[in-house]
């Protein structure tokens, strides 16, 4: 089945062009089911090709999604136009009394900055307590699982000590956690960031499990005990350019990057990544979608 979507949203006909099942709001109103309802709180300031790559995860399942994007109110991002926000976005003030299956809340690039100097912290505080009570599960992703493990469970954050980006090997703590269902032994995925969520302040909280985790990068992905909350420390909705453009960004900023790990063929940036994490990143988000949202949603939202 398709994800549903708006029938004038730019990703669309990207998303058709990729042989990628969607389904516009005009046809699907003719289906007599209940889609599963996910809003992407979407943080990133280049808001079209972060709505694209995460629609481009959801849409490889077997179900119909309905999807709401997600803005903040109290900081607007530079990089999208008004009138793409007017069109296709809501506000927290124009959802919060609804309730959702499930909820993505994306990353940012404001990693350098505490928590509290954030301009649109508040804001996300308070979407993060609503996520208790009006959500049944949340996927909180880099940034954002920092954000959620700070604010949920007073987990810090600490500077690494250079840019940690490239394509990560990993390995599963839990293989027969129904999220991995699928996955190699050893799968990989995109990281691009300059913090982590403190592994000893991780380990000691006993409400937290960690489920995968990289030799090189870290602590990849962790859950609460219920499987309501998941905090995912890299990029697995990430396309094939993403790094190379934000590697391009980074020197043209005349910041002091490496070239990132594992991604370009022999090492050289002129020339085309190749793909190695794909077909893992979409098992990711269809197990969530699956095993800890459909499944296990009451099929009316008010029960949440």
């Amino acid at each position: 089945m398709p994800i549903k979507i708006p029938n004038d949203l730019p990703a669309r006909p990207i998303l058709e062009d990729e042989h990628i099942f969607v389904m516009t709001e005009t046809r699907a109103l003719t289906q007599d089911i209940r889609p599963l309802r996910i809003g992407i709180v979407n943080l990133m300031p280049t808001k079209i090709a972060t709505e694209t790559q995460l629609l481009r995860c959801l849409a490889n399942t077997p179900l119909q999604i309905e999807v709401d994007l997600i803005h903040t109110q109290s900081y607007t991002a530079k990089n999208t136009s008004e009138e793409h926000l007017s069109a296709f976005y809501r506000t927290f003030d124009d959802i919060k009394s609804e309730n959702y299956d499930g909820i993505i809340i994306t990353g940012a690039p404001v990693e350098n900055m505490p928590f509290e100097e954030v301009e649109y912290w508040p804001e996300l505080c308070q979407i993060m307590e609503w996520t208790k009570t009006h959500v049944h599960s949340t996927m909180h992703i880099c940034w954002a699982a920092q954000a959620g493990l700070y604010y949920h469970y007073d987990v810090p954050k600490q500077q690494l000590p250079n840019k940690l980006s490239g394509i990560y090997s990993h390995r599963l703590l839990n293989p027969k956690a129904r999220l991995f269902r699928g996955f190699d032994e050893e799968y990989f995925a995109p990281h691009s960031r300059h913090t982590q969520s403190d592994p000893e302040a991780i380990a000691k909280e006993p409400q937290l499990r960690v489920l995968a985790v990289s030799p090189q990068a870290g602590i990849h992905i962790v859950s609460d005990q219920d499987s309501r909350q998941f905090f995912i420390s890299g990029h697995s909705e990430y396309d094939l350019y993403t790094l190379r453009d934000e590697y391009r960004r980074d020197i043209a900023n005349g910041l002091p990057v490496q070239i990132p790990l594992n991604y370009f063929p022999q090492n050289d940036p002129s020339q085309k990544p190749i793909n190695h994490w794909r077909a893992h990143a979409n098992l990711l988000f269809t197990n969530w979608l699956n095993y800890y949202v459909y499944q296990t949603t009451p099929y009316d939202l008010e029960q949440i």
